[in-house]
């Protein structure tokens, strides 16, 4: 079990994390809330290092990121637990782990194994994703090390509860931030997540790409009754406008009933629709929906010449018309972080 990288000794031989906004302060022999750091005799210890729970070769519009390295794949791998309780996580078999125990029993691959396990299944990259993975920060910072220096990419798949501290540690080693916004109030955190703290994800968010010049994308699940009022969605979109850029894509995705939210239904295409419609007049050049196969939104369109400059289908990417990061038609900067160093997210 390595030691934590961000703890505070306090007195008593108790501990302060300091991996996630949550900032556990933690008693001897006890864990934090994501049950995945322990004070072990007055230091903080990371359970779950190199214990992986998933692991596959993945497009990397699945994360989704539409705008970063269109059409490659990305080598995701996923951990145990997390530091939210979403009610309706789809992940919930993994990520509703409480019980530490059950990551010893998983299988282990270290840093280096990743990279070998990433250049042999011809990624490009390497996504942590499926659970949270700042619950698991000192492997991901190992990881992300190694895969800089084979010319990897790096992604975090991320609700985005990290500290400003954590980012700023493995910022220079991270290329993009894919960040989940579940709504815009305290009440909609408290009622999906249990979090009552929510708004320095926004701030970290920011942080990510103006320190650090990662390429972020923002999720919303867009949940029936919960966060699907035009209070919400607004809210988020102007930030993203405000915040990251009027060229930050949003992808608005369909929430199916599943763990503790089977009663509600799936969300009405309509309802998604209408989160386009108020993204595109906050300003927002780029609105996608998410798990509607088909759907036309899915596709990049030029905002300037109004063309199609990457087509979609599912997973089935092709990259029509890019140079570099702007539009082939007509160059209008539209975003995109491509291989080779090319593109910005503004």
């Amino acid at each position: 079990m390595p030691e934590a990288m961000l703890f505070e000794k306090l007195s008593g031989s108790r501990v302060r994390c300091g991996t996630c906004q949550w900032r556990c302060s933690i008693n001897p022999g006890r864990f934090g809330v994501c049950r995945m750091y322990q004070n072990v005799g007055g230091t903080l210890q990371n359970l779950s290092y190199a214990r992986v729970s998933s692991m596959t070769a993945d497009p990397i519009e699945k994360k989704p990121l539409f705008h970063f390295f269109p059409g490659t794949q990305a080598f995701s791998v996923g951990g145990w637990g997390c530091n939210f309780q979403c009610r309706g996580c789809q992940n919930w078999q993994i990520s509703s782990v409480r019980n530490h125990n059950q990551a010893y029993g998983a299988r282990e691959i270290l840093p280096e194994q990743l990279i070998e396990l990433t250049e042999r299944n011809n990624c490009q990259g390497i996504a942590w994703t499926y659970n949270e993975p700042g619950i698991w920060f000192e492997y991901t910072l190992d990881g992300a090390r190694l895969a800089k220096e084979k010319g990897l990419y790096t992604v975090y798949v991320t609700n985005g509860y990290l500290t400003p501290e954590a980012l700023d540690i493995i910022g220079p080693y991270l290329d993009a931030w894919r960040v989940d916004v579940k709504g815009f109030t305290d009440s909609v955190y408290r009622r999906l997540a249990r979090i009552t703290h929510w708004r320095e994800i926004l701030e970290v968010a920011e942080r990510a790409k103006t320190k650090w010049n990662m390429h972020v994308e923002v999720i919303t699940n867009i949940i029936p009754t919960l966060n699907d009022d035009d209070e919400q969605l607004q809210g988020i979109a102007r930030w993203i406008h405000d915040g990251l850029g009027e060229l930050t894509p949003w992808h608005v995705t369909r929430f199916h009933p599943q763990y503790q939210m089977t009663e509600l239904p799936s969300t009405p295409i309509a309802t998604l629709e209408h989160a386009y419609d108020i993204g595109r007049a906050a300003g927002l050049r780029f609105v996608y929906l998410g798990n509607v196969p088909g759907h036309e939104s899915e596709s990049t369109v030029c905002y300037s010449c109004g063309k199609l400059v990457v087509a979609r289908s599912g997973y089935q990417t092709n990259v029509v018309a890019l140079n570099g990061s702007k539009c082939g038609y007509c160059g209008a900067e539209l975003g995109f972080r491509m291989p080779g160093g090319g593109g910005h997210n503004d």
